[in-house]
C-alpha cells in the first residue's frame, strides 16, 4: 500500500489513517479548521475541490458521516495517494477520488447536483517565484492551474441553490474571494478570522456563502490558536478532539 518516501499517520478521529508524503505537501491545521466549521448533515452529497491527499474527505466523513463525499484532484501521483488512503479506510464505497481539472469537474460529476462543496484552495496570487510548474507544494499553495473566481464558477455549478460553500483562505485576498463569489451567485454568510495568537493579526479566514442566499452576513468571534505559551488554545484542543 505504501510507495518510498511515503507514511502512514494516524487522524485520531474513528482509527482513520491517510497516507501522506513529507517531501511533497502534508495536510496542516488548515484542513482541520475547515473541516470543524462546515455544517455537514448525514442526507449531504458533498464536494472537495482540490482534495490533495483526501484528508479533508476523511476528515468530514469523521465528524459527519454524509451520504457521499466526493474528492476532485488534478495531480496524478497526488490523486492515487488519496484513493490508496481512501482504500485502506474502507470507504470505497462513500468517498470518491476523481483525478481531473476543477475547472471543469461540474460536467463529469453532475451540475446542481451537491449540497456542500468544500475548497482549501492554492493561496498565492500567480505564479511569480515558481522555478517548476510541476513541483507539487508550488501547485497546492500557489494559483497556478486555477485562481479563486474559477473555483468558484465550478462550486456554483455543483451545488444546488442553497448549496452551502465552505473555504479557507488568506485575509489579504478578502476583496478578491468576495467579488468572485458574487460573480459566481453566492452570498457569505459567516465570516470568521483566524489569529496566532490574541495580539497578532489573522493569517486565515474561514468563509460559509450559500447559492442564491439571502443578504445578511455575520461577523464571527475571532479564532485563537495558541496560547502566550505556546500551547493550543481550549478551542484549537476542542476541534482536535483533545478536550
Amino acid at each position: 500500500m505504501l510507495k518510498a518516501g511515503e507514511r502512514l499517520d494516524d487522524l485520531e478521529l474513528k482509527g482513520l489513517k491517510i497516507i501522506q508524503n513529507p517531501d511533497w505537501f502534508c495536510f496542516g491545521i488548515d484542513a482541520v479548521l475547515l473541516s470543524s466549521y462546515a455544517v455537514i448533515r448525514k442526507k449531504d452529497r458533498v464536494v472537495d475541490l482540490g482534495t490533495g491527499t483526501g484528508i479533508i474527505p476523511l476528515l468530514v466523513y469523521g465528524k459527519y458521516e454524509p451520504k457521499e463525499i466526493i474528492g476532485v484532484e488534478i495531480q496524478k501521483d497526488v490523486a492515487d495517494m488519496a484513493r490508496r488512503s481512501i482504500e485502506l479506510n474502507g470507504l470505497t464505497d462513500i468517498i470518491k477520488i476523481y483525478e481531473g481539472d476543477i475547472k471543469d469537474c461540474f460536467k463529469y460529476i453532475g451540475i446542481n447536483q451537491f449540497d456542500v462543496v468544500v475548497s482549501n484552495p492554492p493561496y498565492k496570487k500567480g505564479s511569480s517565484g515558481i522555478l517548476n510548474m510541476s513541483d507539487t507544494k508550488a501547485i497546492s499553495r500557489h494559483e497556478v492551474l486555477i485562481n479563486i473566481d474559477e473555483l468558484c464558477f465550478s462550486a456554483s455549478r455543483l451545488l444546488k441553490g442553497g448549496g452551502r460553500f465552505y473555504m479557507i483562505h488568506r485575509p489579504e485576498r478578502l476583496k478578491d474571494i468576495i467579488l468572485a463569489l458574487n460573480n459566481n451567485k453566492f452570498t457569505p454568510k459567516r465570516i470568521r478570522f483566524v489569529h496566532p495568537k490574541i495580539n497578532k493579526a489573522p493569517n486565515m479566514v474561514l468563509i460559509e456563502s450559500v447559492k442564491a442566499g439571502g443578504d445578511f452576513l455575520k461577523i464571527e468571534e475571532p479564532l485563537y490558536v495558541y496560547n502566550d505559551d505556546g500551547t493550543y488554545t481550549q478551542e484549537i484542543l476542542k476541534i482536535y478532539g483533545r478536550c
